[in-house]
């Protein structure tokens, strides 16, 4: 197993990013801890990608991953721009990346996720354990002279915990880009929660054929972790008292 404090690094995967106004927001809120506040449109993100080659990590070998969580307020990325985001589900083929996410928190299943293009059309399918979850269409275009750096917050659950990592990204986008449809294809799975409304709204996102990222070397503890919140109907929200101050950790 590999050591979940040492910091790894990925280079020139193929990532699909996005994110979507959801059919249940409800439902949404009901995933985020007490003490987060979600978005008040309750924006559902998810990142599906794909290393080709054992060449392109610093340890993970060759995988598939998508991940799926609400956009918080209050917890941005270092830019204070751009919003963090709470994991609710976190899918990737390989058993070594699994056990290392894990280990920092993350809520990871088994899983694989494929993309496809052929010249404008790009599909791809995310699957849990064998069986079809989640389609997405798009269209793109070319790589250009734009680039998206800057860094990414997702926070998780450590053993009690709410724990926070900040991860760099430099990555190619297309242009043009355009989601064309996000089926969710298991309404028995949980997952189908984080369904998108109909019609469909995309908030923000891109296509990159090459995409840099990495896992940093430690976590940011940031309190107790609370149980989720009961279902609500969507409306202004409050921060609730429910993190107790904590040092900060590795």
């Amino acid at each position: 197993m590999l050591d979940p404090a040492v910091p790894h690094l990925v280079v020139n995967c193929r990532t699909l990013y996005f994110s979507w106004l959801p059919a249940d927001p409800a439902a949404v809120a009901a995933l985020v801890p007490a003490g987060l506040r979600p978005h008040p449109d309750l924006q559902v993100f998810m990142n599906q990608y794909v290393v080709d080659d054992e060449s392109q990590t610093s340890g993970f070998g060759s995988y598939s991953l998508t991940y799926l969580g609400v956009t918080l307020v209050d917890a941005d990325a270092p830019d204070g721009v751009t919003p963090g985001g709470w994991w609710t589900h976190y899918v990737t083929s390989s058993e070594r990346v699994r056990d290392y996410a894990l280990a920092r928190g993350a809520p990871a299943l088994t899983g694989h996720t494929t993309i496809a293009a052929r010249r404008d059309r790009l599909v791809t399918q995310t699957d849990i354990d064998g069986v079809p979850m989640i389609r997405t269409q798009a269209r793109v275009g070319e790589t250009g002279h734009t680039v998206h750096n800057g860094h990414h917050r997702y926070l998780t659950a450590l053993r009690g915990q709410l724990v926070s990592s900040i991860y760099p990204v430099v990555a190619e986008p297309v242009s043009p880009f355009e989601i064309e449809s996000v089926e969710f294809l298991a309404p028995e799975h949980p997952i189908y929660a984080l369904r998108p409304e109909n019609p469909l709204t995309i908030t923000w996102g891109y296509y990159a054929p090459r995409s840099s990222f990495a896992y940093p070397g430690g976590l940011t503890v940031l309190g107790e972790l609370q149980p989720a919140p009961a279902p609500r109907t969507p409306g202004p929200q409050r921060a609730a008292a429910g993190i107790v101050s904590q040092p900060t950790g590795r």
